[in-house]
């Protein structure tokens, strides 16, 4: 059994695709790498090994989640480990390249490798001379590399440059060195990536395209061509990690009467329908946004609605509350009102109206306009012929490119149903919401799939 079997816990966050690590360090003591500050699973996997943990490292300063860092130095007496450079306003361990830490019996050393951040740290994890692996946060990923561009577009070329740097040095440690990042498939901090969430050095050699590249320039070219929109919530978290999440326990979603729901609605508030696309077509309250309880929810919570307005949640009778909160919670949202007690039974037995909101198959949606709200890459993967393309997270700055009587689309319903609430919000009506994808559309309205050659 390797170390990696024996010692090694990923924790995967599969809606932001990211993964933290809890490393057995054999002796009731645990380290842990790029913890959220949901711990919920981080604990479960301690209390089963009994573990304490011990040192909290973070690779970098985070742009899609608040590190959970002060919070296991304040529960578990974790000492932080951080770069220096990012210049952490909280007690830590400030590090620099070479510097390491005895783990007793083991070392973790540090290895400047900005890109991602300016202030990225990998640790390198020894047992004596030999590596054991590498936790490298935003730079080296499964056939991949992190962003660059968080800190503006105008430092985008600069921190490829060093992502390029940071890669190659990287490739250098021994080719058995067991590689483990943070950010893997469906994170919005990677440029497309296998869905393997670790690897080994020597297979980063063979399989990734931007280690194959040997030519600068042509790595920030080809790096920096991968990279998509990102979720508006990124711009914000990153100051609130230098600075230091509060600490505690995260606000309890308690019950709200409809005549609350109603005021909070009234006064600059949201309200956040959970239930499955489905259900909130077949009746909500108007004005409420569809954000259906996933993995993903987070992501498209901190995209499309401010963190400093007050949140209520309707939701339904089987969903889990807690996860609605946790998932608001590691991203920065703590103004949360509530949930409709009894929800929109509640609604209705208070005699308020509902709306609805067409949801149709392809073989019944109507030929009207054609909206896509796909990521980028998706669009340009398969998409029907003569659509017009607004991705998700910019719904809300160009509601009046949406043409009357639109089919929203995404690729199943879900994306799409939250832009027609969006769009039925500020005023648009007569939508379709299309239960399905782009193929299922050009094969019921004899439409043509349009792919693009590069994609």
């Amino acid at each position: 059994m390797d170390f990696a079997e024996e010692h090694l816990i990923p924790l995967v966050d599969e809606g932001l695709g990211n993964s933290a690590y809890l490393v057995d360090l054999g002796d009731g003591r645990a380290l842990a790498v790029d913890a959220s500050r949901d711990l919920r699973a981080l604990h479960a996997s301690a209390k089963r090994r009994g573990l304490t943990v011990a040192f909290a490292a973070d690779t970098h300063l985070h742009a899609d989640f608040l590190s959970g860092a002060i919070q296991l130095a304040r529960d578990q007496g974790a000492t932080v480990l951080a770069s220096a450079a990012g210049r952490r306003a909280f007690p830590h361990t400030p590090l620099g390249d070479g510097d390491e830490v005895n783990l007793d019996g083991l070392t973790l050393r540090a290895l400047s490798t900005p890109g991602h951040t300016h202030e990225h740290l990998a640790f390198l994890l020894l047992d004596g001379n030999r590596a054991l692996g590498v936790f490298t946060g935003g730079s080296l990923l499964v056939d991949s590399a992190a962003r660059t561009d968080l800190l503006g577009a105008d430092r985008a070329e600069e921190l490829a440059r060093a992502q390029y740097r940071s890669l190659n040095r990287l490739a250098t440690l021994p080719d058995e060195t067991a590689v483990w990042p943070t950010h893997g498939s469906g994170s919005f901090c990677s440029a497309p990536s296998g869905a393997e969430r670790t690897t080994t050095v020597r297979a980063q050699k063979r399989d990734n395209p931007l280690l194959a590249v040997r030519d600068e320039d042509t790595f920030v070219r080809e790096l920096l061509d991968r990279l998509g929109s990102y979720p508006a919530y990124f711009d914000r978290l990153t100051e609130r990690n230098r600075r230091g999440p509060a600490v505690g326990t995260a606000p309890s979603l308690g019950p709200l009467t409809v005549d609350q729901v109603v005021t909070l609605l009234g006064s600059g508030g949201y309200v956040i329908d959970v239930r499955p696309a489905a259900d909130f077509a077949a009746g909500h309250i108007h004005g409420a946004i569809s954000i259906p309880l996933r993995p993903q929810f987070g992501i498209w919570l901190g995209w499309l609605l401010p963190d400093d307005a007050p949140l209520a949640f309707v939701a339904g009778d089987d969903q889990d509350v807690d996860e609605i909160v946790w998932q608001a919670y590691k991203i920065g949202y703590e103004r949360l009102a509530g949930r409709l007690d009894g929800g929109m039974p509640a609604w209705l037995a208070a005699g308020r109206a509902q709306r609805t909101t067409a949801f149709l198959s392809a073989d019944r949606a109507p030929s009207g306009p054609y909206l896509d709200v796909r990521q980028q890459a998706e669009y340009r993967g398969g998409r029907v012929a003569g659509a017009l393309h607004v991705e998700l997270g910019k719904i809300t700055d160009l509601v009046d490119d949406v043409p009357p009587g639109a089919v929203v689309a995404c690729g199943h319903g879900e994306r799409a149903m939250t832009a027609a609430s969006i769009l039925e919000r500020a005023g648009r009506t007569g939508l379709t919401v299309l239960a399905g994808g782009p193929a299922h559309y050009a094969a019921a309205h004899g439409a043509e799939l349009v792919r693009d050659v590069s994609a």
